[in-house]
């Protein structure tokens, strides 16, 4: 039986805190077609936190405060190999203009308890509600 690649990945959940509680902000896919986090492949010599907030910055044009322990991990199929992606918080603190990817991502702010029906990826639940838990 042939073993499949893994594939390690880092994502982020970017949050803020007002006035109707937490909001999540999620980035459009590349296609256009659905709600996602930002998250990217964790290249050699970098750490899973450096990734999350690189495609944080690059697919959301956002900064922040990265909480240092992730949240939870999931795993999906993708390249004929499957995604290890592990998920990291962060509080927003500052949001470009003008970003990497911009001119093919939208972004959406949503109450936390509105976000699991926006994703395809029900996995992502749990994380959520670590994101929660960490909130409060």
């Amino acid at each position: 039986m042939a073993s499949k690649t893994i594939f390690l990945q880092a994502g982020v959940i970017p949050f803020r805190r007002g006035e109707r509680g937490i909001e999540v902000l999620l980035v459009s896919s590349r296609s256009g077609k659905r709600w996602v986090f930002p998250k990217g492949l964790i290249e050699a010599g970098d750490t899973p936190l450096f990734t999350a907030e690189r495609e944080a910055l690059e697919e959301a044009g956002a900064r922040g405060t990265l909480h240092p322990e992730p949240l939870g991990r999931y795993r999906y199929r993708k390249w004929g190999g499957v995604c290890d992606v592990e998920m990291y918080a962060m509080e927003v603190t500052e949001l470009m203009e003008k970003w990497a990817e911009n001119a093919f991502r939208v972004r959406l702010w949503s109450p936390l308890e509105s976000v699991p029906t926006l994703l395809r990826e029900p996995v992502l639940v749990p994380i959520l509600g670590k994101l929660d838990q960490l909130c409060r």
